[in-house]
C-alpha cells in the first residue's frame, strides 16, 4: 500500500488529507490499531528518527514522547533511582526493563506536556513499557515492533481505539526531502548529519575537561534538538532531557524555558514535594498540576483562597524562594544543547543557574569571545560544534 486516506490535516477543515509515496513504493509503516491522524504522522516520524539515532548514537534503547512535533521529553534506558522512579510515578511498577525506564524518563520529566502524547520507542515495545504506556493518557506509539502480549495491552487502550504504529526499522527515506507551502513547493537535503564525538572535539574554553558521561548527554541533547522545531534548547542530565525550549524566537527565551523546566524537574525531587500530602483519590495528572502549583509563584495565593483542600489532605507550607534556591543550588553536572549559536552570554548566566557545566553550541557568533570568557568566568567547559541544527 503506498497511500493511506487520513481523517483530516491539521484541523478538521483541511480536506482531503493523505500520506503516500510519491514513487509509487509501499508506506514503511502499518496501522495495527486505531486511525493516526496527520499531526500524529507528524509526531510519529519525527520521534523515530529521534529515538533511532539514540540508539546508533548511545548503544541504548531509547524513547521520546512527542507533542505537536517536537519532544517534550528524550531518554535512553539508564535504570531509574528511587526517587526518579517516585516522582515519575512508576515506583509502584518494581524494576522496569531498559526500554521502559527510557520512556518513563522520557515521559516522567515534562509531564504536564507530555500528557496526550505520541510515544516513539526505538526497539520492540515489551510487556513492561506498555504496561506503563496502558495508564498514561496518550494518543499512539511508533516501534519496530510489538511483543504479542504488549500489543494486546495496548490495544485496550481508550477503549480499543489507540493508535499503533509499527514501522520497518530497515527503511531508508530518499536522500532529498520536499514540503509545500502556499502551494509552492521546497527541496532540500534531508538533515543527514551523524552526531558523534568527533563533533565535539573543538573545545573552546580553559576548562578542557568533558567526562565521557557528559559527551554522552551532549550527544543526547543534540539529537533531541535535530529533531526540535527551532529556534531550541535542551538542558540533559543522565542520559535524559530534563529541559526542552522549543519554537522560541529569540534564543534566550528558549534558554530560559528550557532553563525553567529543568529547574522543575529538580525541584520535584526535593523533600518538600516528595512529601506533598496528595488526597488519596487524586490521580496522577491532578497530582502533576498540583505538583506544578506548589513549586510555582501561585502556591500563596492558593492558600489564600482556601483552595488546598482540593488537593492535599494537610495545607503544605509554602515552599519559599530561599528554600527553592537552596535546593536548586544542588542540581551541578548539566548538559546543554543549542541548535544554533548564542549571540549573547545572558545565555550562559541563565544556564548556569539551572547547573549547567557543559555545553554544545555551533559557535560563528560575532561575540563569540564574550561567551567564551563568560563561559570562563563560570568554568563551563564548551564544545563548538561549526554545526546549526535548525529543524523547521
Amino acid at each position: 500500500m503506498n497511500e493511506m486516506q487520513l481523517k483530516y490535516g491539521c484541523n478538521p477543515n483541511q480536506k482531503p488529507s493523505r500520506i503516500y509515496m510519491e514513487d509509487g513504493s509501499d508506506l514503511p509503516v502499518t496501522v495495527l490499531n486505531g486511525k493516526p491522524g496527520y499531526i500524529n504522522f507528524l509526531d510519529a516520524f519525527n520521534g523515530w528518527q529521534l529515538v533511532k539515532e539514540l540508539k546508533a548514537a548511545t548503544g541504548l534503547p531509547a524513547a521520546t514522547s512527542f507533542k505537536h512535533v517536537s519532544p517534550a521529553g528524550a531518554a535512553v534506558g539508564i535504570p531509574l533511582t528511587e526517587t526518579l522512579a517516585k516522582i515519575y510515578w512508576v515506583d509502584d511498577l518494581g524494576e522496569l526493563s531498559p526500554l521502559a525506564s527510557a520512556y518513563a524518563r522520557a515521559r516522567g520529566v515534562d509531564r504536564m506536556s507530555s500528557f496526550g502524547d505520541f510515544i516513539a520507542l526505538s526497539d520492540v515495545c515489551d510487556v513492561d513499557t506498555a504496561r506503563l504506556i496502558k495508564r498514561e493518557v496518550s494518543d499512539g506509539i511508533i516501534a519496530p515492533g510489538y511483543e504479542e502480549e504488549a500489543l494486546a495491552l495496548l490495544k485496550e487502550k481508550k477503549k480499543g481505539n489507540y493508535n499503533i504504529i509499527q514501522i520497518d526499522e530497515n527503511y531508508v527515506p530518499a536522500p532529498v526531502e520536499r514540503k509545500q507551502v502556499y502551494g509552492i513547493t521546497f527541496e532540500q537535503g534531508r538533515n543527514e548529519l551523524d552526531i558523534n564525538k568527533d563533533l565535539l572535539s573543538n573545545i573552546v574554553t580553559k576548562n578542557q575537561n568533558i567526562p565521557e558521561s557528559a559527551l554522552n548527554d551532549m550527544k543526547i541533547a543534540l539529537i533531541t534538538l535535530k529533531y526540535t522545531q527551532s529556534n531550541s534548547v535542551c538542558y540533559v542530565k543522565g542520559g535524559q532531557a530534563i529541559g526542552i525550549g522549543a519554537g522560541q524566537q529569540s534564543r534566550i527565551h528558549c534558554t530560559r524555558l528550557a532553563g525553567q523546566k529543568a529547574d522543575n524537574w529538580y525541584l520535584r525531587q526535593a523533600p518538600q514535594v516528595l512529601n506533598l500530602p496528595f488526597l488519596d483519590d487524586l490521580g496522577r495528572p491532578e497530582r502533576d498540576n498540583a505538583i506544578d502549583l506548589y513549586i510555582g509563584d501561585e502556591y500563596e495565593d492558593v492558600l489564600r483562597e482556601g483552595e488546598w483542600q482540593q488537593r492535599f489532605k494537610e495545607k503544605p507550607p509554602v515552599f519559599t524562594s530561599e528554600e527553592k534556591r537552596a535546593w536548586l543550588d544542588g542540581n551541578t553536572d548539566v548538559t546543554l544543547g543549542s541548535d544554533a549559536f548564542f549571540p549573547f552570554a545572558d545565555n550562559i548566566e541563565r544556564a548556569f543557574k539551572s547547573g549547567v557545566r557543559y555545553i554544545a553550541q555551533p559557535g560563528g557568533s560575532v561575540r563569540d569571545s564574550l561567551v567564551i570568557d563568560c563561559c570562563d568566568k563560570h568554568n563551563i567547559a564548551m564544545a563548538c560544534t561549526g554545526i546549526r541544527l535548525f529543524h523547521h
